[in-house]
Parts: C-alpha cells; sequence; structure tokens
C-alpha cells in the first residue's frame, strides 16, 4: 500500500528529472558561425604561390644576429606591456575557474542570537508574561544553508563558455603584443644601426670638406680664387659639421627607446657590425592568405570575440525564462541557550524549490538580450575588417620587400659612381682644372647618396620584419 501511495511522486521526480535533463542539454539561442570570406589564393604582391610561410619561424631563428638576439631576449621577459599581458591571461584563468563552479551549489554557514522584548502593553508582551512567565524571548540558530540553481536554459553554461573564450583572448593578445614588441625592437634596432652609418657618413663628409676649405683658403691667399669661393666652401662643411649633432641625439634617443622596450632604465645599447655590411635575404615566404586566420593572433583575437558574443546572446536570452532554484537549510535552533545543542530535539531541517519566470523588469533583460545581439554583429563586422587589414599588410610587406631590393641596387651603383666624380673632382680642382663649385656639387651629391643608400637599407631591413609580424611570427 506504502508503495502505491508512493508511486505518483516518484512518477513527478523521474519526470522532472527527465525535463531537466532534456531543457539542459539544449540552447535557447542559436549561434552565428564565423562568416566565410573570399579570400584570394595569393596575395597581390606576391611571386610565388608558395604555402610555405616565416610565420612558424622563432623569433632566434628569424633575427640571428647576437646583439640583436640579446635585445630580444631582455624585451620578451623584462617588457612591461608584456608584463601587463600575462597579468591578463591569469585574471581571465581565475574567472574561467570561477565560471566553471556555476553548477555547484553555494554553500554558506550561519550562526546567530536574538533577543526580542515587546511592549509590555502589546499583544506579544502580554501573552509573554502570561504564558511564559517572561518579558523577552531567545532565539539561538546555528544552521547550514544550500541555494542552487538548474542551468535549464543553458544560462550558465553559456557564461562558461564566454569566460573560456575571454581566457583564450587574454593569451591570443599576449601573443599579438610580443608580436609587436618584437617587432618594434627590431625595427628600433635597425634604426639605431642607420643612424650611425649616418653620423659616420657625415663625419666622413665633414673631414673632406674641411680638407677642401683649407686647399681653397691656400689658393684665395695665392690669388687664383675669389672670397666668395672659400665661403662656399665653408657653407658647405658647415652643413656637414650640423649633421654630426643631430644624429648624435637620434642615437641617443633611439638608444633610450630600446631601453624602455627592453624593461630596463634608458643607457647605451651594444651592437655589432655596419648596417650597410649586414647581409639582408629577400623574404617572400608569407604563405596564403587563409593560413592568416590561425596565424595571426589578433585575427585569433577577433574569432574568439564571436564566440564571446554568441554566449552573450545565449545567457541574455536564457535570462528570459523561468528559473528553477532550490533551496535547503538545516542546523540546530533552541529558545534557551541550555538547549542550543541538544540533539536530536534542537534540529531542524527546511526545503523549497520553485520557478521564477520574470515579468516586468522595466524591459531590463530584453535590452540586455537585444544589446547583445547588435555586439555580436558589430564582431562580425569587426572580424571581416581585421581579415582584410591583415591581409592587406602582408600584401603591402611583401611589395615593401622586393621593391627597396631594386632601389637598393640602384643606389649602390648611385653611390659607387658619386664616390669616383667626388675623388676625381677633387684631384681636378687640385690641378686647377675643376673650379670650386664643381667640386661642392660632388661632394653635396655624394653625401646625400650615401645617406639615402643607407636609408634603403634600413627600410629593406625593416620591410622583412614587418613581413615576419604581419604574417604573424614573433611569438613563439
Amino acid at each position: 500500500m506504502t508503495t502505491l501511495k508512493n508511486t505518483p511522486r516518484r512518477l513527478l521526480a523521474l519526470g522532472l528529472a527527465t525535463l531537466l535533463v532534456i531543457a539542459a542539454s539544449c540552447n535557447v539561442a542559436k549561434n552565428i558561425p564565423l562568416p566565410t570570406l573570399p579570400l584570394p589564393a595569393t596575395y597581390r604582391t606576391a611571386l610565388t604561390a608558395d604555402t610555405a610561410s616565416i610565420a612558424g619561424l622563432p623569433w632566434r631563428s628569424f633575427f640571428t644576429e647576437p646583439a640583436l638576439q640579446q635585445l630580444l631576449d631582455s624585451a620578451t621577459v623584462r617588457n612591461n606591456d608584456l608584463q601587463l599581458a600575462l597579468r591578463n591571461i591569469a585574471s581571465a584563468e581565475a574567472t574561467l575557474k570561477q565560471a566553471r563552479w556555476g553548477n555547484v551549489p553555494a554553500v554558506s554557514l550561519q550562526a546567530g542570537v536574538t533577543t526580542n522584548r515587546p511592549s509590555g502593553n502589546s499583544l506579544n508582551g502580554i501573552s509573554l508574561s502570561q504564558f511564559l512567565g517572561t518579558k523577552h524571548i531567545e532565539d539561538y540558530n546555528l544552521a547550514a544553508a544550500v541555494s542552487w540553481e538548474a542551468d535549464i536554459w543553458g544560462k550558465i553554461r553559456n557564461r562558461t563558455a564566454e569566460a573560456r573564450a575571454a581566457y583564450l583572448q587574454s593569451q591570443e593578445a599576449r601573443k599579438a603584443v610580443q608580436t609587436q614588441v618584437v617587432a618594434q625592437v627590431a625595427q628600433g634596432y635597425y634604426n639605431l644601426l642607420l643612424l650611425d652609418t649616418q653620423l659616420a657618413v657625415a663625419r666622413r663628409n665633414f673631414a673632406l670638406t674641411d680638407s677642401t676649405l683649407r686647399f681653397t683658403r691656400l689658393q684665395f691667399t695665392a690669388g687664383q680664387v675669389t672670397a666668395l669661393a672659400v665661403q662656399q666652401v665653408e657653407a658647405q662643411r658647415l652643413l656637414a659639421a650640423g649633421l654630426i649633432p643631430q644624429f648624435e641625439q637620434g642615437i641617443t634617443v633611439q638608444e633610450n627607446a630600446l631601453s624602455i622596450l627592453a624593461g630596463r632604465l634608458p643607457g647605451g645599447i651594444r651592437r655589432n657590425g655596419n648596417l650597410l655590411a649586414l647581409q639582408v635575404p629577400v623574404v617572400a615566404s608569407a604563405g596564403v592568405p587563409a593560413a592568416l586566420l590561425a596565424q595571426r593572433p589578433d585575427v585569433r583575437t577577433a574569432e574568439l570575440a564571436l564566440d564571446r558574443a554568441n554566449a552573450a546572446v545565449g545567457y541574455t536570452k536564457a535570462a528570459l525564462y523561468p528559473t528553477l532554484s532550490i533551496t535547503a537549510q538545516g542546523g540546530l535552533n533552541a529558545f534557551q541557550a541550555s538547549n542550543w545543542f541538544s540533539v536530536p530535539a534542537s534540529l531542524f531541517g527546511l526545503a523549497t524549490g520553485g520557478l521564477t519566470q520574470p515579468l516586468l523588469q522595466r524591459r531590463a533583460l530584453r535590452t540586455e538580450y537585444e544589446l547583445a545581439q547588435l555586439d555580436r554583429e558589430r564582431t562580425v563586422i569587426q572580424f571581416r575588417q581585421q581579415v582584410l587589414v591583415a591581409v592587406g599588410e602582408v600584401s603591402d610587406a611583401l611589395g615593401q620587400v622586393t621593391r627597396t631590393q631594386t632601389q637598393q641596387t640602384i643606389a649602390t651603383d648611385r653611390v659607387r659612381a658619386l664616390r669616383l666624380a667626388t675623388t676625381s673632382a677633387g684631384q681636378l680642382f687640385r690641378s686647377g682644372l675643376a673650379s670650386y663649385l664643381e667640386v661642392i656639387t660632388a661632394q653635396s651629391n655624394a653625401l646625400q647618396s650615401e645617406l639615402e643608400l643607407a636609408s634603403l637599407k634600413r627600410s629593406q631591413l625593416e620591410a622583412n620584419v614587418e613581413l615576419y609580424r604581419a604574417v604573424g611570427g614573433g611569438w613563439q
């Protein structure tokens, strides 16, 4: 007979449990997949259709100069932006750990003592005096409380998914910061070598014009040239002299910037070799545009942003549906301290369960859901834009790599020709077969061409670095 009486309750409990399992397995909001982008098979400026890419090369394999490697070692460990990115990863990881506990009941322990003395003229006061013979009542309570929300519509599951995507985003953000730092350090180092070369050119040109000025003054004393010749050569000498402190100041500023990138106080930077003597291979292994979706950290971050937006839409929509909450409380309760821990008389227990359907919250829940949908639409647009920017940056870098090589070849030939012209003009000037104007023109052209050649060499090096960054290299 007892079994028959309990059968409806068991069936009800079984049906409720089955309903919870079915509801928990569904998602009230449909996720939007990544948009399919019509990416080209190759980059616009690629010379060949090669799937190989320098993105997979560790920065130690790409930058082989010992002094630059030492600088990068310091920057990848001590750079403050990277340190902040690591702390962001730790924060996102802590948030993810907390989100994974969303399905675990909340448990709290409560202990309290209350005393109540009603007015002697009140009904409670008169009742206490007549029936209990006291003017106040005490209550001693020690209980554990448990509350649990059933994840019927995937609210908790979506919050966990959002926290997981945020954690993965923080990791990709750290990679993006490192690629940027590595590129900035390498480009700053090459710029420092450029300034060294420009300073050497300026000093060499100053020495040359100083020698020309001394000879011109001798000719002026001998009456072979006018004072105008001396003044013109002096002006050329001062032009070369003015470049020296300019380049020296540039070296100081660049050294300070590199020191800060390396996470240390401003100071000198050790470097080896000469910029023009560096062997620069033509790097053109950029892979294919489709590979950027997995290689570039900022593109991966934009992709994960869509995962976060899908999760946000899921839990904001779930907030519109009923919430099933179960609470329970049990412990010790007594009206006298002497009976507080009297077991089992002081034991009590309470369990409740209920569904709560939001009806009118000043449209707050509906607005949050609509805003989450709009944010997801923005995320899709931002993802498309990030992919387009990434493809464009790689294409630009590939074009710069190939074109600077051609420009440098032309500039090298021009420097060689102008150096010969400067030597010939000096010899002819000393023999009286050339005027001082020809000498000044040859020296000025040689100075500008050598400075231009150094700038083109730096541009070629920077183009290689930019290509390495654009395809997603530098964080390994």
